[in-house]
């Protein structure tokens, strides 16, 4: 948590997700980017592994597991209609005993698992002091998706969070666009809402 988010905004995801297709001009945005000075940038490979267990319906929760060549995480994130803002709370479990999936999956295993699948992303991150911006592209076995999401990183309010977001969304023709509503997860996986809702 930095100094400007506050208590109450600790545990939330504020963030805008965009979808965009094959012949999104990725050099412009990127050109875009960097010419509001990132602090720095990063291209990543990443494997999301998605859990629903006893609960998740009632609860409007999913479990993910995420490992890459950065963070190892268990995350609880929650489901809503509107992504904009939601809970997530990570769990770092660190690089030092490697890829923990078994551990992770036997675990859950014991909450009763209903529902798993697993997607890639490509990613590319250009990290700011106020936020972060991501393009990727998120690939399961039968379904692709290409994305550019803006997420605070201050978060002193709803408001100013929100703010902070569009500020980028304008600086890179953003503006104007449909934001989608829908998490990655609904979106390569129809079927989870018709387990979560």
């Amino acid at each position: 948590m930095t100094d400007a988010t506050s208590k109450e905004l600790r545990f939330k995801e504020i963030e805008h997700k965009f979808v965009v297709d094959d012949q999104f001009d990725l050099e412009a945005f990127t050109a875009a980017l960097v010419a509001l000075n990132p602090t720095r940038t990063t291209s990543l490979r990443v494997l999301d592994t998605y859990y629903l267990i006893r609960g998740s319906r009632a609860g409007r929760f999913v479990i993910r597991h995420r490992f890459d060549a950065e963070l190892h995480h268990l995350t609880v994130k929650t489901l809503e209609a509107d992504t904009e803002v939601r809970q997530e709370i990570n769990i770092d479990l660190g690089h030092h005993a490697g890829d923990q999936r078994a551990q992770v999956d036997a675990f859950l295993e014991q909450l009763g698992v209903e529902w798993s699948g697993a997607l890639h992303k490509d990613l590319r991150v250009w990290y700011f002091q106020d936020v972060e911006v991501v393009h990727y592209r998120a690939t399961t076995d039968s379904r692709a998706v290409r994305c550019v999401e803006f997420e605070a990183m201050r978060k002193p309010s709803v408001t100013e969070a929100l703010e902070t977001v569009r500020r980028y969304e304008q600086a890179t023709g953003f503006d104007e666009a449909t934001r989608s509503r829908r998490s990655l997860l609904h979106i390569l996986f129809p079927e989870v809402a018709e387990r979560s809702w």
